[in-house]
C-alpha cells in the first residue's frame, strides 16, 4: 500500500508505537523521513535510528524514562498537510508549550528545529510539532 504523506505516516507510526509500549518502530525510508528522526533523536526524543536501505526502512528506538516506563514523547501532531501547507516566518514560529516541546520546519537551510530556525533567522514549512 502507497501512502501519499510520508509524514504523517511516520508520525502515526511512532505515536501508536508509543502508546503500546514499543521498544523501536519501522518506518519507510525517504529523505524528509530520515531528517525528521535526526531532529528527534538530536533534540532527545528518541533513542537512535537504523537505516536499512534494502528493505527501505528506518528503524527509530523510542526512549523512556528508566522507572516508570513512561515515553519522552507526550505527543505529536501534523500541521502541514499536502492539501493545505502551512508556512511560517521566523518570527511566528510557534512555541510548543511554552519550550517544553519542540515544532519541526523544512526551511531552505535543511528540517530543523524551531528554536535553531529562529537563530538562522530563517522561516519555512512547519511540518509537525512534538512534545
Amino acid at each position: 500500500m502507497t501512502t501519499s504523506d510520508t509524514v504523517a505516516d511516520l508520525l502515526t507510526r511512532i505515536r501508536n508505537a508509543k502508546d503500546a509500549k514499543h521498544k523501536y518502530v519501522d518506518v519507510k525510508l525517504s529523505k524528509l523521513n530520515q531528517s525528521i528522526v535526526d531532529v528527534l533523536r538530536e533534540k532527545g526524543y528518541v533513542t537512535s535510528f537504523l537505516v536499512n536501505e534494502k528493505k527501505r526502512q528506518i528503524r527509530v528506538f523510542l526512549k523512556y524514562i528508566k522507572n516508570s516506563r513512561d515515553n519522552v514523547i507526550h505527543g505529536l501532531k501534523r500541521v502541514s498537510k499536502p492539501g493545505l501547507r502551512s508556512y511560517v516566518g521566523y518570527q511566528s514560529i510557534p512555541r510548543v508549550f511554552s519550550g517544553l516541546g519542540i515544532a519541526i520546519l523544512s526551511t531552505p537551510a535543511g528540517v530543523i528545529e524551531g528554536e535553531k530556525a529562529r537563530e538562522l533567522k530563517t522561516g519555512g514549512e512547519l511540518l509537525c510539532l512534538v512534545w
